[in-house]
This record gives C-alpha cells, sequence and structure tokens, in this order.
C-alpha cells in the first residue's frame, strides 16, 4: 500500500513539507462536463440567459476557483500559478469547461485544475438554474498532468497512463 503522504507518523493530518524538492515546470488539464436540458441550450445559443453572459461568468469563476484552491481544500499547498485558463465548448447538450493550470514550483496543480473546472460547472448550474434545474454536473476529471517527480501522466481509455 502506499504511504499516505498527508499523514504523520501518528497517524495525524499535517502539511506535507516540500521543502527540499525542486522546482519545475508543472502543469495540468481538467475536465468538467454539465449536461444542460433542452430549454437551457435554448436560452444559451440565443444568449438569452437572465443572469448574463454564461461563459465570461463561468471563466472568472474558474479563475478565481484556481487561485483559492489552498482555501478550499484542506492541505492544499497555496501556488503561484503562473497561468490560468478555462476554454468553454458546447456541442449538442453538453458543455465542456477545460480548465489548464501552471507554475513553476515544488508541487503540482492538478487540485488548482479540477478545483477550477468544477466551480465553472457550479456556476453554469447557477447562472441557468433559474430556466431549469435539470442539469447534471459529470465527469470531473484530470486529463492530463506534466513536471515534478512523477513526470508525464494522460488519461487514457484504460484509466493510467504514467510517461505519456
Amino acid at each position: 500500500m502506499a504511504k499516505m503522504t498527508h499523514l504523520n507518523s501518528l497517524g495525524e493530518a499535517h502539511m506535507v513539507d516540500i521543502s527540499s524538492k525542486i522546482e519545475t515546470a508543472r502543469s495540468a488539464i481538467a475536465e468538467a462536463k454539465v449536461e444542460l436540458t433542452d430549454a437551457v441550450v435554448v436560452a444559451v445559443n440565443d444568449d438569452n440567459l437572465p443572469k448574463g453572459d454564461l461563459f465570461a461568468t463561468a471563466r472568472i469563476a474558474g479563475i478565481q476557483a484556481a487561485k483559492k484552491c489552498s482555501d478550499l481544500i484542506p492541505l492544499c499547498h497555496p501556488l503561484p500559478l503562473s497561468k490560468i485558463s478555462i476554454d468553454i465548448g458546447l456541442q449538442d447538450n453538453i458543455l465542456s469547461i477545460i480548465a489548464t493550470c501552471k507554475t513553476t514550483g515544488k508541487t503540482g496543480v492538478e487540485m488548482e485544475a479540477l478545483t477550477a473546472a468544477s466551480v465553472a460547472a457550479l456556476t453554469v448550474y447557477d447562472m441557468c438554474k433559474g430556466i431549469d434545474k435539470g442539469m447534471i454536473i459529470r465527469e470531473v476529471k484530470l486529463i492530463e498532468k506534466s513536471g515534478g517527480k512523477s513526470g508525464q501522466w494522460r488519461l487514457t481509455d484504460d484509466r493510467v497512463s504514467d510517461n505519456a
């Protein structure tokens, strides 16, 4: 069994000591999907949402979430993020949110990318719930990460791909 890095020798939660790790360029890409109802798709396509610009608001929410990740996820290190991007696309009734985070540091940005995608998806739900509450947020997942001791990783059909 792998050692639990957020537990000390007594089994108590603690923040991992990364002081001896070397800084490397690190990046992570995460995705969240929101299954929209037909009524919401019509409103989005007609740019007719009562709460305003869906894509701009979701992008801002995702960026803010990545920046606040260490405030939201216990034991997560605060990171100086050098890039956060949120790309949103709508195909049929599936809205896809892709969050990319980058830094040069001693620990990875997977949690920041996952948090950004998740909060952007929650923002989509919030902005559209007045039209129809039947939307479903699904498939929040890490797509790929790079940097650090573990190097490259990419999600594949069989779920694991080290050094992709």
